[in-house]
């Protein structure tokens, strides 16, 4: 039998590489720089099942970004109520060699940057994001090529 710490590690792993085909295409225009329209579209909430999961890809630069919120387990906060995910792709492939640096700006335009930690195909950090509002999420990450992405979408 399994502990609840193993069980809640398991929980998180499997969010972690969740198949691509659950993310729900955002819709966004970014113009080619990163930058979405100020406000977010309606299908921006794509957002949550059952599970109160959020899940949403953007292309940023050429680059596919899936954002991924979820609750954060007891005992596997990593540093606020909530996980900040990202995943960066070419071609379909993870990248496991950038550097991203995130944002949170909150309802009451209060702001929180954080770096992201590698876990496995992910990219993560946790942010207290339980206040109902509207949160932007930002990323600027940085590609083994030495240029700069940024890009963001609206949680939830």
């Amino acid at each position: 039998m399994l502990s609840k710490k193993a069980l809640n590690h398991i929980v998180l792993l499997s969010c972690l590489t969740l198949p691509t085909s659950m993310a729900i295409a955002s819709g966004d225009h970014d113009h080619g720089n990163g930058h979405s329209h100020d406000k977010p579209h309606s299908h921006d909430k794509m957002s949550s099942d059952m599970s109160g999961m959020f899940l949403k890809k953007k292309t940023i630069d050429g680059y596919t970004v899936s954002f991924h919120v979820m609750q954060a387990k007891k005992g596997m906060e990593h540093g606020g109520s909530h996980n900040f995910m990202i995943k960066v792709e070419e071609n379909g492939n993870a990248l496991s060699n950038v550097k991203i640096n995130s944002k949170v700006i909150r309802p009451n335009g209060e702001a929180e940057s954080k770096m992201l930690m590698k876990m496995g195909d992910w990219y993560m950090n946790g942010y207290d994001l339980e206040h109902k509002s509207k949160h932007q999420l930002m990323i600027l990450f940085k590609t083994a090529d030495g240029k700069k992405h940024k890009g963001g979408v609206y949680y939830p």
